[in-house]
């Protein structure tokens, strides 16, 4: 069972998911769990048990940060249910994928169309939300280099342990 400090972890994380995604506190949390959980790799009956929900409540939260390329569902060979884990720099990946960034540009340039001859003033936010789209889709990549270069530099010290 968890402690009273591991159960208010996993919750803060929940409220942290649910405050900054607009998603239910208990995707967060199987979050939580799955950040400080021992072994790492639970099944989804273990995690439900220990975060006291249903086993439905946390297939469809996997199934949610799974898409979100968050969590990673994997069966060890000769047993018969999934264990999940959290997907192996993950962080990076959300740095690196730069999609959603070009679908902003390309909907403020959408608008830019729309308004066509308006004043510069009515177009300012939609150019700059396109300016800013364009920006992140330059850089997000070079901050993800930055990112595992710092990472190793850390785990090369040992201020940093290596997740494997």
């Amino acid at each position: 069972m968890l402690t009273d400090a591991q159960l208010a972890f996993v919750d803060s994380v929940g409220r942290y998911f649910a405050r900054s995604y607009k998603i239910a506190p208990v995707n967060g949390r199987v979050v939580g769990w799955l950040l400080i959980c021992d072994p790492p790799r639970p099944t989804a009956a273990e995690i439900a048990e220990q975060l006291g929900v249903s086993r439905s409540a946390v297939g469809n939260a996997v199934a949610l940060l799974e898409t979100w390329n968050v969590v990673e569902r994997t069966r060890p060979p000769g047993e018969r249910a999934d264990r999940i884990g959290l997907r192996a720099g993950f962080g990076v990946e959300s740095l690196e994928a730069s999609a959603e960034y070009v679908a902003l540009a390309q909907l403020a340039r959408s608008g830019l169309e729309l308004l066509g001859d308006a004043p510069p003033s009515v177009r300012a936010r939609l150019a700059e939300t396109a300016a800013f789209a364009d920006f992140l889709v330059e850089r997000m990549p070079q901050v993800a280099r930055e990112w595992v270069e710092y990472r190793d530099r850390l785990r090369a010290s040992g201020e940093l342990p290596s997740a494997d």
